[in-house]
């Protein structure tokens, strides 16, 4: 947890210690010190109002991580919400918020890593899940978490047309279905990051239904 306010790390330590191991930092330049020198997390919490790096700074800098991310920010604040989410945040929990809603947020979205210890290929795409590695063409993609996780769906379900509802259940959870613009900026970045690398596969746009590899 990134948070600055020691009230808010109290309430995150109480209530995921339980069930997780959970550690808080008060600023960025503490938490990618720590990040450097230990085993990645399964989960950040972030809060956007930090002190140095805000929490979007913070975020830019974790998707070469390919590391979940809930951004944190007060109630209400619509623009730091989508903000957040088209840059690549996983989810987003307004304050105040409910200690059960937080389990349920964490857990969600730790269910929706895709499994370890597996590959998958379709063309020249080869995925693996267990070093959380795509290459196309022979070239390691820089992705965020959640491009990852959007190709490797289309990827499981190449040349089937997938319908954007279902994209954004298997991908984003049922809470964002209707963030179009979510789904087309990853979109959009997936097919710049495919033809940089010569791929010869190429996310088609089924109209007015979805996406589909090919």
């Amino acid at each position: 947890m990134v948070e600055d306010d020691a009230s808010l790390q109290e309430v995150y330590t109480y209530t995921l210690e339980g069930e997780f191991e959970c550690t808080c930092f008060g600023d960025g330049a503490s938490f990618f010190y720590a990040l450097e020198k230990s085993d990645r997390p399964d989960l950040v919490l972030l809060d956007v109002m930090l002190p140095g790096n805000d929490g979007f700074s913070i975020l830019s800098r974790l998707k070469s991580y390919n590391i979940p991310v809930i951004m944190v920010s007060a109630k209400g604040d619509e623009v730091s919400k989508v903000k957040g989410l088209n840059m690549g945040a996983d989810d987003y929990i307004s304050k105040p918020f409910g200690v059960l809603e937080l389990i349920a947020r964490v857990k969600a979205n730790l269910r929706k890593q895709p499994a370890a210890a597996q590959k998958n290929i379709f063309k020249d795409i080869e995925f693996d899940m267990e070093k959380h590695v795509v290459v196309a063409n022979g070239m390691v993609l820089q992705t965020t978490l959640k491009e990852f996780n959007l190709l490797g769906f289309l990827c499981n379900n190449a040349e089937k047309v997938q319908e954007r509802e279902v994209i954004f259940k298997n991908v984003w959870g049922d809470d964002f279905i209707g963030e179009t613009r979510t789904l087309d900026i990853h979109i959009k970045e997936l097919r710049k990051k495919l033809k940089e690398s010569g791929s010869v596969a190429s996310i088609k746009t089924i109209r007015g239904v979805g996406y589909m590899l090919t």
